[in-house]
């Protein structure tokens, strides 16, 4: 689909490679790119990048997991002059509720009698729970509302009592589901959400695609926030 959406953007897709052909990330081939889309696995993907930072390519990265090693690629980004973008999600509406949820978070700091939990559905296949969404949306929580210190991972329907200053973040995997997450604050009286739901993967390769345009002739590391302009 990335394919698909980069060719009907006008752009020529020169190189691709997965598990089956992984000998051929070598610099002189990646160089052939102004830039790299890289959707792999988490224990692949610190390699990935680094590969294409040493060649020189801006890359852009859409796999979770492995973001306890990004301080050391942001370092080798600097060493390098070069260019990188991350995201735990790519597309647009979903980049629209994580900048929703922090603002929210902090108006409902004010008012603790509500408490907080985050809900993400997906596809049975999915091996990571929680999401890198669902982490996106628990991360925007805290750093907005200072009583909300750590979340804990709980499968749907677990009726688990957490502390106050903790986030249940529940999920579920069922069928083909691409995506769906809710921010939920309830109290006694009421309920508040808001949520996204993915009807299909498009959204994701097209927001990739365009982060791969936006990073052309730019240097430093940089995120949706920047791509969409929603700081």
């Amino acid at each position: 689909m990335v394919e698909e959406l980069a060719i009907e953007r006008g752009h020529e897709v020169v190189l691709k490679i997965d598990v089956d052909n992984k000998n051929r990330i070598r610099p002189e081939n990646l160089k052939q790119a102004d830039a790299v889309i890289e959707f792999t696995m988490p224990d692949a993907a610190k390699e990935n990048i680094a590969f294409c930072l040493n060649a020189g390519v801006p890359v852009v990265t859409g796999t979770t997991g492995w973001y306890a090693e990004l301080p050391s690629i942001k370092e080798l980004c600097a060493q390098k002059n070069g260019a990188l973008l991350y995201a735990s999600n790519f597309s647009i509406g979903v980049n629209i509720l994580f900048a929703l949820n922090k603002k929210l978070a902090q108006w409902m700091a004010q008012f603790p009698d509500y408490k907080v939990s985050i809900e993400e559905i997906h596809h049975a296949k999915k091996l990571d729970a929680p999401s890198g969404t669902a982490l996106t949306l628990t991360e925007g929580v805290i750093q907005n509302n200072d009583e909300l210190k750590e979340w804990v991972c709980l499968p749907d329907g677990d009726k688990t009592i957490v502390p106050d200053d903790t986030i249940p973040v529940y999920f579920k995997r069922i069928g083909e589901v691409p995506g769906y997450h809710e921010v939920v604050y309830t109290s006694n009286i009421d309920r508040l959400l808001i949520s996204h739901e993915a009807f299909n993967r498009k959204g994701f390769a097209l927001g990739a695609v365009m982060a791969a345009e936006f990073i052309q002739n730019k240097k430093g590391v940089f995120t949706t926030e920047d791509l969409f302009q929603l700081k």
